[in-house]
């Protein structure tokens, strides 16, 4: 198959690539943190998922391994080879990303993630039954339903209103219906060893999404892995306590792209 063209936000001119991968809910917009802060020292991408957001509606169906060529794709158009942060689905992604192409992933950062919704028939069909959710209520209903679980129970209004405006703004049928059965049909416990990829997990102590039990099967999974825990944060960490997150970042890209320190 093709690969799904995609659009995506970008800011920085000058240094490695990062390519940001969102969460099941969202869109590019959940990255404006890192977009303006990282920006500085990397040329940072934000994508719309096929489907989602200003992204085309895919022409079919696609599962975890296309939007896991789909985002190979927007690595390849820029050249070279770029670290990967993904949250969440976009987390699963970026993993999968880095089995499928390793020679396209300089690293990974994978946060309030999981080794797919397939790891256990509940999750699996948890996330199936957000399908016909989100055709009954439409985009606005669903996320004033989901998205204030998405932040920690202190997180200010302006948060909320932003994380459940943003996911009203980016979900949609059918790209939502793919991108749901591509997270409950995932289970990459098995793959994760063969991940050669230097790795970041990140996790809210707060994340009532997955949790820091879902970061620690993805850490003790990898080989090349550093683990951390960012405090007084839910699921989107990156957007409630983005300096805290983004510093995380940061010291990871430094030590992976220093020659002194890589390998």
């Amino acid at each position: 198959m093709t690969p799904a063209k995609v659009h995506a936000e970008e800011a920085g001119t000058t240094g490695p690539l990062l390519l940001c991968l969102h969460g099941i809910g969202s869109s590019s917009a959940s990255f404006a943190p890192q977009l303006a802060a990282l920006s500085g020292q990397f040329r940072v991408v934000a994508w719309d998922a096929p489907g989602y957001g200003r992204s085309p509606d895919p022409d079919g169906p696609l599962d975890l391994d296309d939007y896991a060529d789909a985002a190979a794709e927007v690595i390849r158009t820029r050249g070279g080879s770029a670290h990967v942060l993904g949250v969440s689905w976009g987390g699963v992604i970026a993993l999968r990303l880095a089995l499928r192409h390793p020679d396209l992933v300089t690293s990974l950062i994978v946060a309030a993630s999981s080794p797919g919704s397939g790891t256990d028939p509940g999750k699996a069909a948890a996330m199936r039954s957000r399908v016909p959710e989100l055709e009954a209520l439409g985009p606005r209903a669903f996320a004033e339903r989901r998205g204030p679980r998405l932040v920690s129970a202190d997180a200010p209004p302006q948060l909320v209103r932003r994380v459940v405006d943003t996911m009203a703004d980016a979900v949609r049928l059918p790209g939502y219906a793919h991108a749901a059965e591509s997270m409950a049909s995932a289970d990459l416990r098995a793959d994760l060893p063969r991940i050669t990829a230097p790795t970041l997990v990140l996790c809210g102590d707060k994340d009532r999404v997955t949790g820091p039990e879902a970061a620690q099967a993805l850490a003790g999974g990898l080989h090349k892995t550093a683990s951390v825990v960012v405090k007084d944060a839910g699921h989107l960490a990156n957007q409630e306590q983005p300096e805290h997150f983004n510093a995380w970042v940061l010291a990871h890209l430094h030590i992976v792209t220093n020659p002194r320190t890589k390998g």
